[in-house]
């Protein structure tokens, strides 16, 4: 059944997707494999959660989604300069950088004299 935990002690979920801002659908189960970080927690008297067992990373903030079911997902996010934004908003800018570094990624570099440009 969905609910089972797998053998690795994973419990899989299905992608969902959901209406966001300006009526868009986002799918924010990126990955279906989750794996149990702990086990009955309990809310605090202020209804809060410690997520004592859970590695997070500095500057990041969260979007918090709820199913039908009560099961409750974080989705990580991290903020951009507004000077930064273009880059997103151009696919083939993107697309350019993201070659760049796949490139750079397998030493596809070379040196070149800024001078002579």
């Amino acid at each position: 059944m969905w609910w089972e935990a797998r053998k690795s002690g994973t419990i899989p979920l299905t992608n969902q997707s959901y209406a966001c801002k300006g009526g868009k659908m986002a799918t924010i189960i990126k990955d279906e494999d989750l794996t149990i970080v702990a086990e009955n927690v309990k809310p605090d008297a202020k209804k809060r959660v410690i997520l004592t067992k859970v590695p997070i990373e500095k500057g990041v903030t969260y979007h918090i989604y709820m199913n039908s079911f009560g099961q409750i997902v974080l989705d990580p996010q991290v903020t951009i300069p507004a000077s930064e934004l273009w880059l997103f908003n151009n696919p083939g800018a993107l697309a350019s950088v993201q070659r760049g570094l796949a490139d750079a990624a397998q030493g596809k570099v070379s040196k070149i004299d800024l001078d002579t440009l």
